[in-house]
């Protein structure tokens, strides 16, 4: 072999080389190309994957807690049938306008039982579940045309400009009384911070269609006439569970603890002595003092055998004349302050107590008053018996007297 020919093979030989030294690099670098592509489909697959099943599980939880808000905890009410609710007052607790209502779970007794609890919620709360109530209630009748009161569009905090000045108006707590509703007038756009003008923050809006029924029990769902072929077997069953206004109230209910409770509250004003009252107060009492009086002259009058049979009583009571006399006197002015305080019921109760009392009393001295002068007493089972201490000569003197106008028989002398 020459050199031309060694020359001309290593020639061979390294173009051989290059060229499967660039298929590899080309291959590779397909490879490494298509495991990136790979790779970027896959992280683009799981990323898509993560965001939608991301996505699915958000809206899943959502529609969850949506249709199941109360269900699991121990407060969740699914039929309202049974329920009532009754509004009590419109009071500003923690600077925020809210109703306190309670809740009945036996709304046949038209809430004259104990209530499940005392709540809180916000006026615009009550006000919107009450709107919704009435929709509710209109559709039940078939009444399709109803429309929401104007004033509803204060529920939320509204705008309103008087006068190029800007104002926020929603519906809150009347100025001036606890049972009616008023809309407020605020300064900012999230109506909390009250514009007060004159003492007052009340707007000038009519709220005569929004009727929130304070002090009235309302049951929480309300049943009208319909025709069974004309409902399906679900509308029963749905209606159960159909209760705007304390669905509502409960979902955003806080409790009323007893500072709550007191809260607007109004004092009751006591009732004092009309005439009729002082006329029959004053007959009472002259009545009382007249047999007191009575009693006084009859215990003058007081044999000392009675007296000493009435000490012995009282002694074996345990009390003595003086204890008596003092009660009484407790009695007097104890009476006496009740009524000039106007607590009328007691002061009445006690007035009687002691005027059957005395009346009591003074019937016992005029029988034994009575029984004392006489020679007879009357015995336990209520007939007149001669008296223990009557002598022989009494009722010698009493045949005598029996005898004096009879007719007797003359003695005629023997004549034989």
């Amino acid at each position: 072999m020459n050199i031309r020919q060694f020359l001309t093979l290593l020639l061979l030989l390294l173009l051989s080389i290059a060229v499967r030294s660039n298929d590899d690099d080309a291959a590779d670098d397909d490879a490494a190309a298509n495991d990136d592509a790979a790779a970027a489909d896959d992280y683009a697959n799981d990323d898509a994957n993560d965001d939608a099943a991301v996505a699915d599980d958000y809206f899943a939880d959502d529609a969850y807690e949506a249709e199941n808000q109360y269900d699991n905890g121990d407060d969740y009410i699914k039929y309202w049938s049974d329920y009532a609710i009754l509004p009590k007052r419109c009071i500003v607790y923690n600077n925020i306008d809210v109703i306190v209502f309670s809740v009945f779970d036996h709304s046949y007794k038209q809430c004259s039982d104990e209530p499940i609890g005392t709540y809180i919620v916000p006026v615009s709360v009550f006000v919107a579940g009450w709107t919704d109530e009435m929709a509710q209630k209109n559709a039940d009748e078939g009444i399709d045309d109803y429309v929401a009161p104007d004033a509803a569009e204060y529920v939320a905090c509204s705008q309103k400009v008087v006068n190029n000045v800007e104002y926020y108006l929603q519906v809150g707590c009347a100025d001036g009384t606890t049972q009616a509703i008023g809309v407020n007038i605020y300064s900012d756009n999230t109506c909390e911070t009250r514009d007060v003008e004159h003492g007052s923050d009340d707007a000038n809006v009519d709220l005569s269609e929004i009727q929130i029924p304070f002090k009235q029990c309302t049951a929480c769902v309300n049943w009208v006439d319909v025709n069974d072929d004309a409902v399906d077997d679900q509308f029963y069953e749905n209606k159960k569970q159909v209760a705007p206004l304390c669905s509502k109230a409960w979902q955003y209910r806080e409790d009323c603890d007893r500072k709550c409770q007191r809260t607007g509250l109004e004092a009751r004003q006591k009732e004092g002595w009309n005439t009729s009252d002082k006329i029959l107060l004053a007959i009472l009492a002259l009545f009382g003092f007249g047999m007191l009086v009575f009693i006084l002259h009859k215990r003058r009058q007081m044999s000392n055998k009675d007296a000493l049979l009435e000490q012995a009583a009282m002694s074996a009571a345990g009390l003595q004349q003086a204890h008596v006399i003092g009660i009484f006197v407790l009695i007097v002015i104890v009476i006496t302050v009740f009524a000039l305080l106007g607590l009328k019921n007691i002061t009445w109760a006690l007035l009687l107590i002691m005027n059957t009392v005395l009346f009591g009393y003074l019937m016992k001295l005029t029988i034994d008053s009575g029984v004392s002068t006489g020679e007879t007493i009357i015995g336990p089972d209520g007939t007149v018996i001669r008296r223990a201490d009557s002598d022989d000569s009494s009722m010698d003197s009493e045949r005598s007297a029996d005898r004096q106008g009879a007719y007797v028989v003359p003695q005629l002398p023997d004549v034989s």
